[in-house]
């Protein structure tokens, strides 16, 4: 089974044209072109499931099409969307950042899924996919440590429900070291599968440990790989897993 983790950036692109005409104004350019790239790499993958953070849901810049759908549509994969900030959040009143999303996509059939939210920071959302096998969680963490922390014990509490083998795969912003999810590891009984502690970020140098894919003891790693793709400012993360 192979499962591929990317952060693709709204899929607005990264290096020196992002920061043209002034710095960080790619967020607001039309996404097409760059996505049709993610597409061709993400075929290229053949992955079994998909997991995605930093989607465009449907904004002008992606003309109003949801592209999980989009993707989903092109890998003829079953998939699941929804907005990272919680129902209460002043970002779901605002253009472009209330179709800021989080989505999976996968080849089997779906059975269940759910939306969970933090009780802090201002990304929230944690997807959770339920397949004959397995149940996958997917996450993008805060930006502020102190809410990391409280988001790592509230996802604890809500993988630790799981009755199958379990693959948890984000965004964990872990700008203080891996130490950050060691705490986590633990208590939840799950395997980084990236035990070589190769870099995911920036995507043109890495240098930082940000993307995780975790994963039960039942589940074993055949092969984990970074490779060197510069669609998005992060690198994806393909790992082939064994029952």
């Amino acid at each position: 089974m192979r499962f591929l983790f990317y952060n693709i950036r709204y899929g607005t692109g990264h290096g020196l044209s992002y920061h043209i005409p002034f710095p960080f104004s790619g967020f607001f350019k039309k996404t097409g072109n760059k996505l049709e790239q993610i597409v061709s790499f993400i075929r290229s993958v053949n992955p079994d499931i998909v997991g995605l953070v930093e989607v465009d849901a449907g904004s002008y810049r992606s003309q109003k099409n949801c592209q999980v759908a989009a993707i989903a549509n092109e890998l003829d994969h079953y998939h699941v969307v929804e907005t990272k900030y919680g129902e209460n959040s002043i970002a779901n009143r605002v253009p472009v950042l209330n179709k800021q999303a989080n989505g999976v996509l996968c080849r089997e059939t779906i059975l269940n899924h759910h939306f969970h939210y933090f009780e802090e920071g201002m990304k929230r959302l944690v997807i959770e996919v339920e397949l004959p096998d397995i149940v996958i969680f997917i996450v993008h963490l805060s930006l502020n440590f102190k809410h990391r922390q409280q988001q790592l014990e509230h996802l604890h509490r809500i993988v630790s429900t799981s009755k199958k083998p379990v693959i948890v795969a984000g965004d964990f912003n872990t700008f203080s070291g891996d130490r950050e999810i060691k705490l986590f590891l633990a208590a939840a009984n799950m395997i980084n599968a990236n035990q070589a502690g190769l870099a995911s970020y920036p995507s043109h140098a890495p240098k930082k440990n940000l993307d995780f894919i975790f994963h039960s003891p039942e589940l074993t790693v055949s092969n984990f790989s970074i490779p060197d793709i510069r669609l998005s400012d992060h690198a994806p993360l393909i790992c082939d897993f064994n029952l």
